[in-house]
């Protein structure tokens, strides 16, 4: 089946993942109540500011009706802005229908403390809809590794894993791989909040990378058995480490720790790969990445094997590509992964450069909708879908994939 264009539900999403909303008196109301965002609302120099302050709390994610998730995006120039009155909430753009829509709850343990007086807020545990995420240990290796005295090895999209207060409230050391005994210990508590809060149907590991892969790899070994100890294989657990050796990975296939392993390769073909992941290229090297991740297929099986892509940075000026090359690169990748069992997760990457170029943010969105389509075919030809133990349109908030496979399987055409 050829999927010639996207249907209306996605085509929103994809909208609103580039437009955003402006601020309205609605959308402050809502930020009350809702999961915060980790990122402010900026008012632009000429938007009236209600705050006085220049930003504004806003929610962290939206949805329609029928449970389409998207990250809620401020922009003072976008043509969507919300509207309501603190119980039922429209999305509305300045010409068209209004769309009822709700945002993702703060939960009650947010405001609570763990038994030792720690904010469970800081205990390393965020919600993206229906998945928890466990990140005990933010900081990544790569932004401290120089390149023989210039820049940072850290991936070039990547302003997450820099130490800061979140390192030092986790208690991570940079430069050991071991955890302290609290931070785990708070972690289990918070997530024992979380499960009761909500139904919570994926739990997925991630944390900064570490120089020595088999040193990354027995923190995620230690990082699995604490949360095991938890849930007892009552929910889907995935490990979203880097690229592990083989012996690391039999562990955590061989002790039941993980159901699923998103080994993050980011970008399609080597040159790229040395470019924009200078760390990944250097501790570990873009063919050992692939056939860390053979490895994992051999172990889990299809449709158990992950590697996020970042989809369209590919398009920063630096790299040469039009949008069109840039999107045929990332469907041969598409094609070579999925032929070996290994299915990739297109996240949209928000430009860092090329921002104010007037084609930049078209071509961007031809881009991320011809790879979402033709890579849509490619799973169907190799027999791949996204299994909703890794992933749910509900958690989908920056991706299409789980989007179309779910109007597929309504019946509804793509």
């Amino acid at each position: 089946m050829t999927h010639p264009v996207l249907p209306n539900e996605v085509r929103l999403k994809l909208e609103l993942m580039f437009e955003g909303v402006r601020y309205t008196e609605a959308l402050g109301i809502a930020a009350q109540n809702a999961f915060p965002n980790f990122f402010p609302y900026r008012f632009q120099p000429d938007e009236y500011d209600p705050t006085g302050t220049g930003h504004a709390t806003i929610p962290y994610l939206m949805s329609t009706a029928d449970g389409t998730t998207v990250r809620v995006k401020g922009n003072g120039a976008s043509s969507w802005r919300i509207e309501g009155n603190g119980d039922d909430f429209l999305l509305i753009r300045d010409e068209g229908d209004p769309i009822p829509v709700t945002f993702d709850p703060r939960p009650g343990w947010m405001n609570s403390a763990t038994s030792d007086g720690t904010p469970m807020a800081q205990t390393g545990i965020s919600l993206h809809g229906d998945m928890a995420v466990i990140n005990v240990a933010p900081g990544c290796q790569y932004f401290l590794a120089d390149r023989h005295g210039g820049p940072s090895l850290r991936c070039s999209f990547c302003t997450y894993g820099a130490p800061d207060s979140r390192t030092a409230a986790l208690g991570q050391d940079m430069a050991s791989t071991a955890l302290p005994e609290a931070t785990y210990r708070r972690m289990q508590e918070t997530l024992a909040a979380a499960v009761e809060d909500r139904e919570i149907h994926n739990v997925y590991l991630v944390g900064g990378s570490m120089t020595d892969w088999r040193e990354e790899g027995e923190r995620f070994i230690t990082l699995a058995g604490r949360v095991q100890e938890m849930l007892d294989g009552k929910i889907p657990i995935s490990c979203g480490s880097g690229a592990l050796p083989a012996e690391c990975q039999r562990r955590l296939h061989g002790e039941g720790l993980v159901d699923n392993v998103c080994f993050n390769l980011e970008i399609w073909s080597q040159p790229l790969f040395e470019r924009i992941c200078p760390g990944k290229e250097r501790f570990v090297g873009y063919e050992t990445w692939i056939d860390s991740l053979e490895t994992a297929v051999g172990l889990w099986g299809r449709e158990h094997v992950y590697s996020a892509m970042v989809a369209g940075i590919e398009l920063e000026p630096e790299h040469g590509l039009s949008w069109e090359q840039a999107a045929d690169l990332a469907l041969e990748g598409a094609d070579a992964l999925c032929a070996k069992g290994i299915i990739p997760i297109y996240s949209l990457y928000w430009p860092l450069g090329g921002r104010d170029h007037p084609d930049y943010l078209g071509n961007l969105v031809a881009y991320f909708e011809r790879l979402n389509l033709g890579y849509w075919n490619i799973r169907q030809r190799h027999g791949l879908t996204i299994w909703d133990g890794f992933m749910t349109h509900r958690s989908a908030y920056m991706q299409i994939e789980c989007d179309l496979d779910r109007q597929n399987k309504s019946g509804m055409s793509v």
